[in-house]
């Protein structure tokens, strides 16, 4: 309880702005807790009441979980039926223990590394069976530099992703879309806090043919959830 996100996230406002705006499909994941077990378990009773139209993610903390990090990943896959794993720098950054428990369960890894996007440079050669996706470019603070750097790191490493969501230096979509190619972002809105009619909007102004257009607004993430997703 100390900001607005990490409170309260209602979802109600969210799901009639992107039903408006046309999404069909969103992943959901935790807002920020002291106890991941007990709100993942949340998440799952609300993913299974809008059923199917979200799509779980579990989120871990990476200091406070150790030496349990694949016991409750592995409980919000095979229990919750949950598709990927997030986990956020304010928590604390990815760990070995995180990259051996989400490999070993074979999910991808969504993960906010708060600028310090060096992280990504280290595991994702390290662990090159994770997909890794990097929201935000890299930084939701508009750290110019950790956006460039993950565009670089799109190009450099095939399991390296990202996200588009909160990218408010445009020209980043662009040279991320030209240097590594559409088949490398993803669409995100970051709700409840920002309109995904908003977002979406972006994705229309990059110009892009309708094949790319599609991928990044819901083709690459169908690709690397296909394993999994019903």
């Amino acid at each position: 309880m100390t900001a607005p996100w990490n409170t309260d996230a209602p979802l109600g406002a969210y799901l009639r702005r992107a039903r408006a705006a046309g999404i069909a499909r969103t992943i959901v994941l935790p807002a920020f807790h002291s106890d991941y077990a007990l709100a993942n378990a949340q998440l799952a009773d609300i993913v299974r009441e809008h059923a199917p139209r979200l799509i779980g993610f579990a989120m871990v903390n990476c200091a406070r979980d150790a030496g349990r990090l694949y016991d409750v990943i592995s409980h919000a896959v095979h229990r919750y039926g949950f598709q990927g794993v997030k986990v956020h720098g304010a928590d604390a950054l990815p760990t070995r223990e995180l990259c051996e428990a989400v490999q070993a369960v074979g999910v991808p890894l969504l993960a906010d590394v708060v600028g310090h996007s060096e992280v990504i440079d280290m595991i994702a050669p390290q662990y090159q069976r994770i997909n890794i996706i990097v929201p935000h470019l890299g930084s939701f603070a508009d750290d110019w530099r950790a956006q460039q750097r993950v565009v670089d790191q799109l190009v450099r490493y095939p399991n390296v992703f990202a996200d588009t969501s909160g990218v408010r230096r445009f020209d980043y979509l662009v040279e991320a879309v030209k240097r590594a190619g559409a088949r490398k972002l993803l669409f995100g809105s970051d709700g409840p806090w920002l309109h995904p009619g908003l977002e979406l909007h972006k994705i229309k102004l990059l110009g892009l043919s309708p094949a790319n257009e599609r991928a990044i607004l819901g083709g690459n993430a169908m690709r690397l959830l296909q394993a999994r997703l019903h």
